[in-house]
């Protein structure tokens, strides 16, 4: 099995070729997977087997690529943890997982110092990066690893649909983080995806976002068992993201709204300094894109290398908007995917079959997830027969274009209407002061609950409630225009973009037993 490993080949094929840049560091083919093969050596040391729980936290980093391919190679399942969790929320993930063994940062150590005791069931803690660092509760990866064999690794235990895959926990904005059991099986889907995004054996992919998310992570291993080559940035900064692309002829990365916008918003000086034109491939989402920072992408960045999809860690990719359809479908993420099928259901379990008329979005396809770790019933909630929904509203228009209204769980209910944030958010970012929004209903006497806003704006000040009302009116019906709004600093998001809502609505309905009027 072992010789059928796909970075086994590629390096066969050519060992020379650059496989990984991180900072100064550049490494080929033939030395990553050498590393590959020694970090391998060292987890099979810790006696993991076909399908235990390998689990890492760290930043973006060589040693995270090299972790993750040599997880796949011994066959065991990859769990990526966010390296911002405290300490308690890390201890659930360890343990909900049932992580065999541990893999951690260097710069984790105060993540997990507080609770490696607890975490009674891991068999072992490693810390990589370590530079002699490593506690005295841990042993050094890296230690291990330059002693460890440079043969490609053998499998330990029978192979299941599970074994080489990676086990994603969702963020967490709806309760507690689930994990998504993915099946091994190779799939046509992940052919047509490529086809139609039209990745190449000479890309160059860079990791603008945290590769504990699915989708920074999943389009990287993608790339790179084309052949492609990996641009590691640790810690993004919008003026360093920039000058990667040019420095390394970047063709392609996936990135959410807010590192984009702050690479679209640098001043023209700074940024027209650096050459985009060889990103080809710009997958978007992880949150809605607004059309307006769509167009200043258009303008400031390339017009031809915007691909939105619209997709979940648990459904995979479901609808791709093309890059010539991206100003003539403004709010749209595009149509299904080859091999996916959309339907929408509304609140009485009907189909909806009119156009612009919006229901719950169910998917289904080879990509969707097996099942939750540990919470069938969660995965069963979630099925209408063959078809899966993680809650999202959507609707189509009369060319089969969909859009998606919001959130089930963030819907507004006030004077009886339904109201979805996305929409307002989207007028409101359009505003040429406001950077960035969030909207949700607050408690309200007379209508149940009114809509709220929170904004950033780009000098730090406040908009006037009267002016954004205005504003607001232009675009949306009376109904929908928020009768509050605050200013902050920056609005609360998750890893992968999402608008920590829960968080915002908090305060708001604390000492109520429904979060809805």
């Amino acid at each position: 099995m072992a010789d059928l490993d796909v970075l086994a080949l590629h390096t066969a094929a050519d060992p020379d070729k650059t496989a990984v840049i991180d900072g100064d560091r550049v490494m080929n083919r033939r030395d990553f997977n050498t590393l590959v093969n020694r970090y391998a050596d060292v987890m099979l040391g810790a006696q993991v087997s076909t399908g235990e729980k390998v689990l890492w936290v760290g930043e973006n980093s060589l040693e995270v690529v090299a972790i993750n391919h040599a997880a796949r190679k011994v066959g065991a399942v990859c769990v990526p943890m966010n390296y911002r969790l405290a300490p308690d929320e890390a201890q659930y993930v360890i343990d909900n997982c049932d992580a065999a063994i541990v893999l951690f940062d260097v710069e984790q150590i105060d993540q997990l110092e507080p609770i490696f005791e607890k975490c009674d069931r891991v068999r072992g803690w490693y810390c990589f990066r370590s530079e002699g660092k490593a506690p005295a509760w841990a042993q050094d990866f890296d230690a291990l690893a330059n002693a460890g064999s440079t043969d490609e690794p053998v499998r330990v235990g029978e192979d299941d649909e599970t074994a080489g895959t990676t086990m994603i926990y969702t963020s967490g904005t709806t309760g507690k983080p689930k994990g998504t059991v993915r099946r091994a099986t190779p799939s046509k889907y992940t052919m047509d995806f490529i086809t139609l995004v039209g990745w190449r054996p000479d890309d160059v992919y860079l990791s603008t976002g945290p590769l504990y998310h699915s989708a920074p992570l999943g389009f990287m291993l993608m790339v790179q068992a084309l052949g492609g080559s990996v641009v590691v940035q640790r810690h993004f900064d919008a003026e360093d993201w920039l000058r990667l692309i040019e420095q390394h002829k970047v063709t392609t990365s996936f990135s959410a709204p807010t590192p984009v916008r702050r690479a679209v918003d640098l001043p023209e000086d700074i940024r027209s300094k650096y050459d985009t034109s060889s990103l080809r491939v710009l997958i978007a989402n992880a949150a809605p894109w607004p059309f307006e920072l769509k167009k200043k992408y258009v303008e400031r960045i390339n017009e031809y290398s915007l691909f939105e999809v619209y997709g979940s860690t648990e459904l995979g990719v479901n609808t791709m908007l093309m890059p010539d359809e991206q100003m003539r479908k403004p709010g749209s993420c595009g149509k299904p995917i080859p091999g996916v099928v959309i339907k929408l259901f509304d609140d009485d379990g009907n189909e909806v079959t009119e156009p612009m008329q919006p229901g719950e979005l169910y998917v289904t396809s080879d990509a969707t997830f097996a099942t939750y770790y540990k919470d069938p019933d969660k995965f069963e909630k979630g099925k209408r027969g063959d078809f899966m929904s993680v809650g999202d509203i959507a609707y189509f228009d009369d060319e089969g274009f969909f859009y998606i209204c919001d959130r089930k769980n963030d819907m507004i209910i006030s004077g009886g209407a339904n109201i979805y944030p996305a929409e307002i958010e989207a007028v409101l970012v359009a505003h040429p002061a406001i950077a960035d929004a969030a909207v949700f209903g607050i408690p309200d006497d007379e209508w149940g609950e009114a809509v709220h806003a929170v904004i950033t704006t780009y000098d730090g000040s406040d908009v006037d409630q009267a002016e954004l009302e205005t504003f607001a009116r232009e675009h949306l019906a009376g109904y929908k225009v928020p009768r509050s709004h605050v200013a902050m600093k920056e609005i609360p998001r998750s890893a992968s973009g999402k608008i920590l809502k829960r968080e915002l609505r908090e305060p708001y309905w604390a000492g109520r037993s429904s979060r809805v009027g």
